[in-house]
């Protein structure tokens, strides 16, 4: 009984914390300063379209760099904690005899058939056309992690190559701040993306280096999420 009204209360005052939030909330009719700023210059000086983006890529660089550092990290991790796990696991099967994984039915056969290809197209039109419109390396690669998720689980058996899908980051990895460097030294600053030419507003060609810089990072974190999505695996 009292737990019960110890979680009921708990729900009460998480809902009165809400209804103040939302009660007092009020839509900004202006930019403030600093948004204002970013809104007006960033597609003048860095020639993307999508300002996110361009903050993200050209302004928050240098943070966009650590994000996908502890990203990796995170990938690094989660292998050597669940490797021994399924290790362990696998040998306890086999010592077992342990009955083979029940195959994927025939429809998420036939739709990983239908959509994964479609999933990895759309995940690649979302990473290089970050710039231009809503997207960018970040979502494109959770897409493309989510083909190889759909795709493992029409095929349970499968898996991963994981050896390949490490080098393919760490290359990624170390274009990436190569790119960097190149900003320094011909733009003056670390991932300045202005050292490639800016090109025409809104072409597909355009805003320096940072479609560049997308699509490395596109590759990245599809991989990366890739090889967690395969750890995380029973």
């Amino acid at each position: 009984m009292m737990r019960r009204a110890a979680a009921a209360l708990t729900v009460v005052l998480f809902a009165l914390v809400f209804w103040r939030i939302v009660g007092g909330y009020t839509e900004w009719q202006a930019l403030r300063p600093l948004a204002a700023h970013y809104v007006m210059r960033g597609p003048l000086e860095l020639g993307a379209p999508n300002i996110v983006t361009g903050i993200l890529i050209a302004y928050r660089g240098f943070d966009t760099l650590g994000e996908v550092a502890v990203l990796f990290m995170v990938a690094a991790s989660v292998g050597v904690l669940l490797k021994e796990e399924s290790d362990a696991a696998s040998t306890a099967a086999a010592s077992a005899a342990t009955p083979a994984r029940r195959p994927a039915g025939e429809i998420v056969r036939t739709g990983t058939q239908v959509l994964l290809p479609m999933i990895l197209t759309f995940g690649a039109y979302v990473i290089v056309n970050g710039h231009l419109s809503a997207g960018g390396g970040f979502q494109g690669g959770a897409i493309v992690a989510s083909g190889a998720m759909l795709m493992l689980l029409a095929r349970p058996g499968s898996t991963l190559n994981v050896a390949l899908l490490g080098v393919v980051e760490s290359l990624a990895g170390v274009i990436y701040v190569g790119v960097g460097i190149l900003g320094l030294v011909l733009a003056g600053s670390f991932l300045d993306t202005r050292f490639l030419p800016r090109g025409e507003f809104g072409a597909f060609f355009s805003a320096g280096a940072i479609p560049l810089i997308s699509a490395l990072l596109g590759v990245k974190v599809g991989a990366e999420l890739s090889v967690i999505i395969d750890r995380f695996r029973s």
